[in-house]
């Protein structure tokens, strides 16, 4: 597992690089990088679930471990989510379960926020990784300051 770090300044107040984050419409803008249609449902509630997933419905199931609005979410990875169905116990899904995907947001004054992601990704993962949040945080950065 590597660690990746991803770090955008924004001249948005911290409230809507949250919210730009995170709302159903945005989200599936600058996600679109990691796969076509991504969108996630969650419960914001913290040992509860959320769902990561592409356009077909299939992705990720996780868990918040951290949540500290607008300055802090954490997402710990448990299993695959496929046909409906949850797996959090097969050797595959062990391999990799527990890995975390962490955001961080910091007011720097009134009108710029810094951004950063921190992620566990298996080495076959970095290139895709690389190019979804590096593209899709610029595009973040675009919507917020249009």
């Amino acid at each position: 597992m590597e660690t990746l770090n991803y770090e955008m300044y924004i001249n948005a107040p911290i409230q809507e690089v949250w919210k730009l984050l995170w709302n159903e419409e945005t989200y599936q803008q600058w996600t679109q990088f990691f796969a076509e249609g991504s969108q996630f449902k969650s419960d914001w509630k913290v040992g509860g679930k959320t769902h990561f997933t592409d356009k077909s419905g299939d992705g990720m199931v996780s868990t918040i471990v951290s949540l500290n609005e607008p300055t802090e979410v954490v997402f710990s990875h448990l299993g695959t989510y496929k046909n409906g169905v949850e797996d959090t116990q097969s050797r595959d899904v062990k391999q990799w379960s527990g890995t975390e995907e962490k955001y961080f947001l910091r007011a720097v004054d009134d009108n710029t926020t810094e951004l950063r992601a921190i992620v566990h990704a298996d080495e076959n993962l970095v290139d895709m990784m690389n190019t979804g949040f590096n593209k899709g945080f610029e595009l973040l950065k675009k919507i917020a300051e249009s």
